[in-house]
Parts: structure tokens; sequence; C-alpha cells
């Protein structure tokens, strides 16, 4: 707690109108949102690498970010670091009651995760409804998804409120069925020379798709899309190596030639 402290007093420190450091006194809420982001993949990115000494520094930087924009709000008089941490302990009490004997749970048992994540949604969605002002017009379960959001991991969240409503496949099969229908789709309207917005459209449904297969799966769609891209950087680079040894250049091989290459790098990296 005291090195907490230390930390607020530090941007405090920084962001005084007199004494205070020049780029931080001008930031505001805008400016300040994008490293918000930043931090947040690179906690991400240090957990994928299994870097604990890089996880260590980059939550302290995430940190760092909570306490910039309570200071921020602090200074308009909106809320404080103490508001932000009374709001996180009420909600995590308030979406355990099984834990914490709550909301008329008491003496209740949930040793099911299944049970647990639908008593949490329960709980989410009696919150979303009180936040929800009646001039802000129907209300909706899938009020409160940040547009900000990744899409794969927006589309995720949209499918999971959906089917917690029982709006949603009742087995696999059909899935499959589906992605080969939106392919057929993207295909069909490539070949037919479409415009380039009924193209998008079509990847579009396509992905949505696959992220559905996927939350059927149990798989999480962004993480496996990391994977996928962390897998591709690695052989490209070891294409590269290659051809580095031997004095190449990419553009001076033939289609077969770098395909030969690829399957000979993707041996190495199974």
């Amino acid at each position: 707690m005291q090195e907490f402290e230390k930390l607020i007093k530090i941007m405090q420190q920084l962001r005084d109108p007199q004494s205070g450091c020049p780029w931080d006194r001008q930031q505001s809420f805008q400016t300040i949102a994008p490293y918000t982001l930043e931090e947040a993949y690179e906690v991400v990115d240090a957990i994928d690498r299994g870097n604990m000494d890089d996880l260590c520094d980059e939550l302290g930087d995430l940190l760092l970010q909570v306490v910039y924009h309570s200071q921020m709000a602090s200074e308009q008089g909106i809320f404080d670091i103490s508001d932000v941490l009374q709001a996180i302990v009420k909600k995590l009490i308030r979406r355990h009651p099984h834990i914490f004997k709550s909301n008329g749970f008491e003496g209740q048992q949930m040793d099911s995760v299944k049970a647990i994540k639908s008593a949490w949604e329960v709980q989410k969605s009696t919150e979303r409804k009180s936040k929800t002002e009646p001039s802000d017009g129907p209300h909706s379960v899938l009020d409160g998804i940040a547009l900000s959001l990744p899409a794969l991991r927006r589309g995720l969240k949209m499918q999971q409120r959906a089917a917690h409503q029982g709006f949603d496949w009742q087995d696999i099969k059909p899935i499959f069925d589906k992605v080969l229908e939106e392919l057929d789709e993207v295909r069909y309207e490539v070949e037919s020379q479409a415009e380039h917005e009924k193209i998008e459209n079509e990847i579009g449904d396509l992905y949505f798709t696959v992220t559905n297969l996927a939350r059927h799966l149990q798989v999480d769609p962004e993480t496996a899309a990391r994977k996928a891209n962390a897998k591709f950087e690695n052989r490209f680079r070891g294409i590269e190596a290659r051809l580095d040894e031997k004095g190449l250049e990419m553009n001076q091989l033939t289609a077969h030639e770098l395909e030969q290459l690829w399957q000979q790098v993707k041996k190495e990296f199974e």
C-alpha cells in the first residue's frame, strides 16, 4: 500500500499545474486512452511469451494508466482513485454472492463453474438494466459492449450474451455448414466481380461465423488469431533466414520454390 500511495503522489506531482511535467499536464482522457489500450495488449503479449519479468513490468505500466485516468478525473471533481477501488470491491462482492453470502445466496453452494458463470451473467444483466436511462431507448442485452473492442472479441461477447438468452445453435454441425455457406458466398461475390463493399460484408459474415464456431469449441478466437499470427511470423522469419544464408532475395524465387521452402520451414517449427 505504501508503494501504491507513492505512485498516486508521483502522478499528482506530474500533473501539478505549476511544477508538473509539461507533457503530463497537457494530457486528457482522450489522449491517454491509446496508451491504456497499448499497455493492456503488452500485458497479454508478456503472458503469451511466458515472460514473468516483463509481465511484472507491464502490469505496472497498466496500473499507471488506472492512476493516470483517476488523477485527471479527480482534478475535474468527477471521481478519484478511492472511488475506483470502492467500485471494483463492491462489484466483486456483488458478483460473487456464493462466496460473500449476499443477494439471497446465504447457505447456497455453487460448485459448478457453469452455474457460477450463469449467475455472473444474470448479475451483469441486472447491472446493465439499472444503468439504462429511459431516454436511452429500449434495453438490449447487447448494451455496454464497447465499440473499441477488437472485432473478434466484440463479436464473441455479443454471441455469448445472445446465447445466454437462448439464441444459439444447439449443436455444432449446423455451424460447420454455415461456415461453408459463408465461404461460398465470398467466392460467389469474388467470381462475380462484385463491388468491394459486398465482398467486405461477406468476409465479415465469415469471420463472425468462424467466431461462433470457435465459441462452441471453447476456443477463444482472439487467442487463436494471435497464435496464428505468431506461427506465420516464425515461419516467415525462418524463410528469410534461409534466404539470407544463401544470399538470395525472396523475389528471385518462383512461386513453386517459395512453396517448397515454406513447407520445409513448417516442418522445423511444428
